[in-house]
């Protein structure tokens, strides 16, 4: 396999005292290239620094994850730009709503988001978008943008049958990661992701965290790396009835020409 990770949190702490070897076992497991989450004010830059020392391999994002809509000030606006002037930085986000855990409130998760979004319109960058139990709302932001953003791609797909296809009828890309192998919230994933069009699909582990139920032997620290992609991949071809190698290399295609990687 030559699979790309499109959402992997690596900035995360957990992998502070062995990132390198984590790097070293996703490529030994196929996983050629990952894209770096920025999902704070904190982290969207160390996930930069990450790219910039590992061209070719890493990419970065550089956005505020709706958790963390109320740091989204004039400052932080900034920062946001300067980091998009990085070419590492290949999709604006994490961005989006969240309202199952409303960390923020909802009127401060709607306006980081239309920020976010006016720098997608401004570099035609690719989104890089969350949405937990936020649909009407979510829907009604991004139409305020009709006609002047990029591709996006709701990372980290838990929705439903219609959700999906509102998605897929305004020809976003949809990221699937370990939630399809947890039958206890993601079995309904298994029965609609063969209606994911392959130039539309993309894979993620959004390592450290939703580890893969279905892993064999799991790890002793239950810690979700990028090594773990080809597990989600074989899982995604089996209920799109399809050979592994056929969704490996359409889910890869589609994520390279989606954040225009090099390498």
């Amino acid at each position: 396999m030559d699979l790309i990770d499109i959402g992997a949190n690596l900035t995360h702490d957990s992998f502070d005292r062995d990132r390198d070897a984590v790097l070293q076992r996703a490529r030994d497991a196929g996983v050629a290239r990952m894209v770096v989450t920025g999902a704070s004010r904190a982290h969207s830059p160390k996930a930069l620094a990450l790219a910039q020392a590992h061209p070719g391999v890493l990419f970065a994002t550089a956005g505020v994850h709706p958790h963390h809509a109320a740091e989204y000030t004039e400052e932080c606006d900034a920062e946001m730009r300067a980091l998009h002037a990085h070419p590492e930085v290949v999709a604006v986000g994490e961005t989006g709503l969240d309202y199952f855990r409303d960390f923020s409130p909802r009127p401060a998760q709607r306006k980081a988001f239309e920020r976010q979004l006016q720098i997608g319109v401004e570099t035609g960058k690719p989104l890089f978008l969350h949405q937990r139990d936020a649909h009407d709302d979510f829907m009604a932001v991004m139409k305020q943008f009709d006609g002047q953003l990029g591709p996006a791609v709701v990372h980290c797909f838990t929705g439903t049958r219609e959700e999906l296809f509102d998605y897929l009828d305004r020809d976003w890309h949809i990221g699937i990661t370990g939630w399809l192998c947890d039958e206890r919230r993601g079995q309904h994933l298994r029965g609609i992701v063969k209606n994911i069009p392959a130039h539309r699909l993309m894979v993620e582990t959004d390592a450290p965290y939703l580890l893969p139920r279905t892993l064999k032997p799991m790890p002793k620290d239950r810690r979700n790396e990028p090594a773990f992609l080809p597990h989600i991949v074989e899982e995604l071809a089996l209920d799109r009835s399809e050979d592994v190698a056929v969704t490996a290399a359409a889910t890869a295609a589609t994520a390279k020409a989606f954040f225009r990687l090099s390498g």
